[in-house]
């Protein structure tokens, strides 16, 4: 009779327009590492409305909360909201300080920065935002998956599928990050070029700049300057 495996505690941030594969994404994969326990925390246990059109249901609050193994923050543009709300700052101080992982996904890397996590790190965020690490003392690495000591930070959305495997064969090695990868059959082939600005169309990169990412950028810009 072999012994369970210690428990692996895995905690994601959620918050009012998250990113939801920012989060289902990593949860695919890291809820089967041994041992591994998924805990969803918000400010309160109240559906969380994703930029999918459907809800989630956080699975405790803050303060009822256990310690994480692995803290994971998402992100969507809810992010602007988070890096201005203490109490979900502090929430991830108070985590990040005893987490043997300390993580984030897309623009969830602001958040880590905002509670004042990337200090001197490097790190990444989605493509749109990564000029905005650097007011957090962060220098941006250009890398799908960025881990800079116990702090690992993934690019944009899919890139939190990528940083999970990482996590996984450093967790329990490689050979079940690669039984996972295949169970999964994450084998990307996309049926279009166009998956990172270094490779897209600059006129498509423009006008999905001027569309959806300028005001964001510049009201998160604001909100960091006033801090």
């Amino acid at each position: 009779m072999t012994d369970s495996p210690k428990a692996f505690h895995i905690v994601f941030l959620l918050f009012d327009g998250i990113t939801q594969l920012d989060f289902t994404g990593p949860a695919q994969v890291l809820c089967r590492i041994p041992g591994a326990i998924v805990h969803t925390a918000a400010r309160e246990v109240t559906p969380i409305q994703t930029d999918s059109g459907f809800a989630i249901l956080p699975s405790t609050n803050f303060a009822d909360c256990p310690q994480a193994d692995l803290l994971c923050v998402p992100g969507g543009f809810g992010t602007r909201d988070v890096i201005e709300d203490e109490i979900t700052l502090q929430f991830l101080r108070d985590q990040a300080a005893a987490a043997e992982y300390v993580t984030s996904v897309c623009t969830g890397s602001l958040a880590l920065g905002a509670a004042g996590l990337l200090e001197g790190k490097r790190a990444t965020s989605h493509w749109a935002y990564t000029g905005l690490l650097q007011k957090f003392g962060a220098t941006h690495e250009k890398a799908r998956v960025v881990k800079d000591g116990n702090l690992i930070t993934a690019g944009g959305v899919t890139s939190g599928i990528d940083f999970a495997l990482t996590v996984v064969a450093d967790v329990a090695g490689q050979q079940l990050a690669e039984s996972i990868q295949l169970s999964l059959e994450y084998d990307p082939h996309p049926p279009f070029n166009s998956g990172h600005p270094d490779v897209a169309d600059p006129a498509l990169l423009a006008l999905l700049h001027e569309r959806v990412y300028r005001k964001t950028l510049q009201d998160l810009a604001g909100i960091i300057d006033r801090q």
